[in-house]
């Protein structure tokens, strides 16, 4: 006769499947909390409170919540004051305002701004800098008027200091008789502070626009990066013109924006890259996102993918032709530096 399993049985052999869901829980619930603490820890290290207080009150929080989990019973109770201490220090997070006023770098001190004229745009505080040395520069800024019935070209540049992955993306606008306008979009920095990824998480940075001639923007990075050196690219984009006034005036309207309304830069969400992207939105057929965007030295093969490049050619000639180094040195301060770092793509 068949023998058929009792109810017993069936339960004892769900229960090792149970455990393990049951661990993974667990292990997913600690890790969740583990990464809260470390956020919260990390937040209080880098915030707006005085900085005789916050490695003090870092360590504070971090044995709050690790004390929470750790000594209050039942596992409910814990969890219910972990979450109280995360909320508060949310909020105040949160609440922590961008500004204007601030003792910025020099080559960050001044904001540009735009005013609009039918199709004529006049740009204020374009920056044009004497580079001596990466840190030694005499400013020098200059206004002009763009005519978008004369725009002719957008271009992205790449460049690279640390690897394939990452790189600093940013545009020019051509207009024909040989201007070209770049704008970098980069984080704010005060005087003494450098670049941070980490404190980039941590509205450390206000988020600018470098509205710049491009023998300051690209040529500083060609020609006076050392430590680490910088390679940069130069990569001409194809389609309808039209879409390129319209991203040309969103840029102005962010421009004009952050004059008046400051936001902060984020590592993650609000950076060179996604800034580019979130422009680019205006244009009806507009990329769609891609894990390529955050990995930002994967844009140009992004482009390439997408035919916003040229694809006559493979992309490892395309990108052999817009290395710029050797050109943009030749060039130096040259008045047709543009021109000259063009030759030969």
């Amino acid at each position: 006769m068949p023998r058929f399993h009792s109810e017993s049985s069936w339960s004892d052999h769900r229960s090792p499947v149970k455990n393990l869901f049951r661990m993974i829980g667990w292990t997913m619930t600690v890790l969740i909390l583990l990464a809260i603490t470390v956020w919260e820890t990390l937040a209080v290290y880098y915030s707006n409170l005085p900085e005789g207080l916050r490695l003090p009150g870092a360590i504070v929080i971090a044995l709050v919540s690790f004390g929470t989990l750790l000594v209050v019973h039942p596992a409910g109770r814990s969890i219910l004051i972990f979450s109280c201490v995360f909320s508060i220090i949310l909020l105040w997070f949160l609440s922590i305002p961008p500004s204007n006023d601030r003792d910025w770098l020099p080559d960050m001190a001044l904001l540009p701004w735009a005013e609009r004229d039918g199709d004529r745009v006049t740009v204020h505080n374009i920056r044009n800098f004497d580079y001596h040395s990466e840190t030694d520069y005499t400013p020098a800024y200059y206004d002009k008027r763009f005519d978008l019935s004369k725009l002719e070209s957008v271009d992205v540049i790449a460049v690279y200091w640390m690897g394939p992955a990452i790189a600093h993306v940013f545009l020019s606008f051509g207009f024909s008789g040989g201007d070209h306008l770049a704008i970098s979009i980069e984080a704010r920095k005060k005087k003494g502070e450098g670049y941070s990824t980490v404190k980039g998480f941590f509205r450390q940075y206000e988020l600018y626009y470098v509205v710049a001639d491009e023998r300051d923007v690209i040529r500083l990075r060609t020609n006076y990066r050392r430590d680490p050196p910088e390679d940069a690219y130069i990569y001409r984009t194809h389609g309808p013109i039209e879409n390129g006034r319209r991203l040309f005036l969103s840029y102005m309207d962010q421009i004009n924006a952050l004059k008046t309304c400051p936001e902060f830069y984020n590592s993650l969400t609000t950076n060179c890259s996604t800034n580019i992207w979130l422009n680019t939105r205006v244009n009806p057929d507009h990329l769609p996102f891609s894990w390529k965007i955050l990995l930002s030295g994967y844009i140009p093969e992004y482009l390439y993918e997408m035919k916003v490049l040229d694809n006559s050619l493979p992309l490892p000639e395309i990108k052999k032709r817009a290395h710029i180094n050797a050109r943009a040195q030749a060039a130096d301060a040259a008045a047709d530096f543009s021109q000259r770092i063009r030759e030969g793509r």
